[in-house]
């Protein structure tokens, strides 16, 4: 009778039965709390935006969270102007990246969908990226060519 306790027990496991903790996935890293912030203009508009610095951050950068308030985005700072490229890997909310030049104006703008591993790159060399909710651009009639305004656009 053991041997058949055996097999029942072997079947069972087999077929996905075994304990619960071998079937659950890996937590989910925290978002990055840490960030420093800047505030930016659009026309009217300010924005609140946690400042993505060093490439640890940038590789992060929205990853992991449900939501963003209206108002707020992550401006990613680059060290030197490059033609920018960003994807929604483990992005969960939709987004528009605006990449902009370094006098703040919007070179152009992509919509990027979320956990979608498409590249979305700038048209030319920029050193700033802003993403904000999806929409957010367009609602606000901030376009391609509108000019940013804020500390780090202004001359150092």
């Amino acid at each position: 009778m053991t041997c058949l306790r055996c097999i029942v027990l072997a079947l069972a496991l087999g077929a996905g039965f075994g304990p619960a903790v071998a079937q659950t996935a890996p937590p989910m890293p925290a978002p990055q709390t840490t960030l420093s912030h800047a505030t930016l203009t659009a026309g009217m508009y300010r924005i609140d935006v946690q400042l993505a610095t060093t490439p640890e951050e940038r590789e992060i950068g929205l990853m992991y969270r449900k939501s963003m308030p209206e108002y707020e985005g992550m401006l990613f700072v680059f060290n030197r102007p490059g033609v920018q490229c960003f994807w929604m890997k483990n992005t969960l909310i939709p987004l528009t990246a605006a990449f902009i030049a370094d006098d703040g104006t919007i070179v152009n703008l992509a919509d990027m969908q979320p956990l979608d591993e498409t590249s979305h790159c700038s048209a030319q060399s920029v050193r700033f990226v802003l993403e904000m909710n999806q929409g957010w651009f367009n609602q606000k009639h901030v376009l391609a060519g509108s000019r940013l305004g804020g500390s780090p656009f202004e001359p150092q």
